[in-house]
């Protein structure tokens, strides 16, 4: 390729060089949603030249950025419900971008339409170059032309040639017809000389006979009758002879002009067939990628058919919430085979971890004057006051939703603002252990994790005294669940009726939400709130002929009593049938969890 026609297709780019250093810069950090796995993540933003590209954080924009996408054909649409929400779709490709207000999304989507705007704007204005060829002489157009033609970058440059062309054209054609029409008027050699001698034909009309032509006839070379005064013709002649026009040098400049003309024509043509061709190979290249697309498009449909929809949805649209996108068997599909998930890795994960007795009972130890001991002394004597281990008071207001052997579990529907909050209740009996060592378990902060399978994470906040603490939770999320965490209160206490001494010995713990300055709570997940009790009656059944108690001769009777309030929203069938299947599976396994941990550890009654 010669070096003016890499001039000429380098056009584009040198204009878009011009446009990028007027477009505004922004950056900064935004969540984007990632995939179902993932959720959202934070990742650093940056909006510059119309492009819109993002790195996972600011540190890396060294690096690379992880993707981009122009604005150009973009689609910038801000979220129906969620305020913080801006979707920027291109083609099939979407981005799903939340800050963390509305106003600062609010300026992003400004900054986003003012790039895409300008880029539009560009494209669909040609801007005028001044000309770069000057013509001030016939001798020298033929170089100027050639050497200007040379130098010259595009089309526009030509079309502009072409008017300065045209212009000396103009001022050629007007000044040949200024002097034609002069001439006109005159005859050939010798007129102005003879027009001279015959004076004025009013005052000697004898003289009015030129070269035996009559004044009142018409020479064929002079169009004029001779009956005008000769003496203006004569010094009209004379005016313009004066002013004689180059007609060599007019005609050397007509010819540079119209040589000037055509290669100027013939460079434009040039380049519109190498636009063409270029345009030609890229139409080639985008139909050969819409046969791949339509061949892909086909066969993620076969496979569609043929895969359960769960897992598929990646947009933040098929989410929790009551806008959400999913229908009420596929959110519980969803969430079910995210637990199913949970339980496997718990099997591959699961550690021993030894009980060790305590050696005297923990009473309650919280000081009177402690700000939270009225609360729990007045929740723990409710949860006592109400507890029944057999089930007989619960058979009129509650329903009966899962048996198994020993354990009943019941509910009652209710909802609060929306939100399901069934009550729970749970009766069972366990063999091998003690009411002690199944409160012990369930209250214990160091051995939380490994029964709770659905728990991420675990820490104690506060040590409020021996037996009661402040703790902290975050669970595991379950797409397409939001993720959840909690911050409660816990109290182990043992209890015994004073006033009959034959009355039963409770073992009680007692799980309350609360609040706590070192709140650890993030703003992307949802807190749930509960109250919760586990209340254990130790029955021993007295070996024979004064054996050693073993662990065949202890049962203990267990209620678990929990009113749970979920947050955020999800559907009521789907979270009624996840609690009538999660509760007595909970209780499968913690029961079967304090029996393996217990059953070579000496008895804590």
């Amino acid at each position: 390729m010669t070096d003016d026609k890499a001039d000429v297709l380098s056009l584009t780019d040198d204009e878009e060089n011009e446009l990028e250093d007027e477009l505004p810069i922004k950056q900064g950090v935004l969540s984007k949603w990632t995939n179902y796995i993932h959720g959202w993540q934070d990742r650093f933003i940056v909006l510059k030249s119309g492009t819109l590209s993002y790195y996972k954080s600011e540190h890396e924009t060294k690096y690379g950025c992880r993707g981009a996408v122009s604005l150009a054909k973009a689609i910038i649409t801000p979220h129906e419900y969620d305020e913080c929400r801006v979707d920027v779709s291109v083609n099939d490709s979407v981005w799903y971008l939340r800050a963390e207000n509305n106003l600062v999304r609010n300026e992003w989507i400004e900054d986003m339409v003012a790039h895409k705007k300008e880029i539009n704007d560009a494209d669909g204005s040609l801007r005028r170059h001044g000309s770069v060829l000057s013509l001030t002489s016939g001798t020298s157009m033929s170089n100027a032309s050639t050497s200007s033609f040379k130098r010259g970058r595009g089309l526009r440059e030509r079309l502009l040639e072409i008017e300065t062309f045209r212009d000396i054209l103009c001022r050629q054609v007007e000044g040949l017809q200024n002097y034609f029409d002069a001439c006109a008027s005159a005859v050939q050699h010798g007129v102005i000389e003879d027009l001279e001698d015959i004076g004025d034909p009013d005052e000697n009309p004898q003289n009015n006979v030129v070269n035996g032509y009559s004044s009142e006839t018409t020479s064929p070379f002079m169009p004029f009758s001779v009956s005008k005064s000769s003496k203006d013709i004569a010094s009209i002649l004379r005016q313009h002879g004066a002013h004689a026009i180059d007609f060599k040098g007019e005609s050397n400049t007509f010819k540079a002009t119209t040589a000037g003309i055509m290669s100027t024509l013939s460079h434009c043509i040039e380049i519109m067939n190498q636009r063409e061709e270029a345009w030609r190979k890229r139409l080639d290249k985008e139909m050969e990628k819409r046969k791949k697309y339509q061949e892909a498009y086909k066969q993620e449909l076969l496979r569609e058919q043929q895969v359960p929809k769960t897992g598929l949805f990646s947009s933040p649209d098929y989410e929790e919430g009551p806008h959400s996108k999913l229908k009420e068997e596929e959110f519980y599909d969803a969430v079910e085979a995210a637990l199913d998930t949970l339980d496997r890795d718990e099997e591959v994960r699961k550690q021993r971890i030894a009980i060790v007795p305590s050696e005297e009972k923990p009473l309650c130890s919280l000081p009177v004057t402690h700000e939270l001991y009225p609360e729990i002394k007045r929740v723990v004597d409710e949860h006592i006051r109400h507890a029944d281990l057999k089930g007989s008071e619960l058979t009129s207001d509650w329903q009966l939703i899962a048996e198994e052997g020993e354990m009943k579990v019941y509910k009652r529907e209710l909802e609060e603002n929306g939100v399901v909050v069934d009550p729970i209740r749970a009766v069972h009996t366990v063999s091998g252990v003690t009411g002690h060592e199944m409160c012990h378990v369930f209250w214990d902060p160091s051995v939380r994790m490994e029964w709770e399978t659905t728990l991420e994470d675990s820490k104690v906040v506060e040590w409020l005294s021996k037996d009661t603490l402040i703790s902290f939770q975050l669970h595991k999320r379950m797409w397409p669940s939001s993720q959840r965490d909690s911050l409660f209160w816990t109290t182990i206490q043992h209890y015994h009726d004073t006033e009959n001494d034959d009355g039963p010995e409770y073992w009680v713990v007692v799980n309350k939400t609360t609040e706590h300055v070192e709140d650890p709570k993030n703003s992307k997940w949802i807190r749930i709130r509960f109250n919760v009790s586990l209340i254990c009656e130790t029955v021993v059944k007295p070996p024979v002929d004064g054996k050693q108690l073993t662990r065949d001769n202890v049962s203990c009777k267990v209620q678990y009593a929990a009113n749970i309030n979920p947050g955020g929203w999800a559907p009521a069938s789907v979270v009624r049938a996840l609690s009538k299947r999660e509760i007595p599976k909970f209780l499968r396994t913690f029961t079967k969890y304090v029996q393996e941990k217990t059953k070579n550890e000496p008895i804590m009654l």
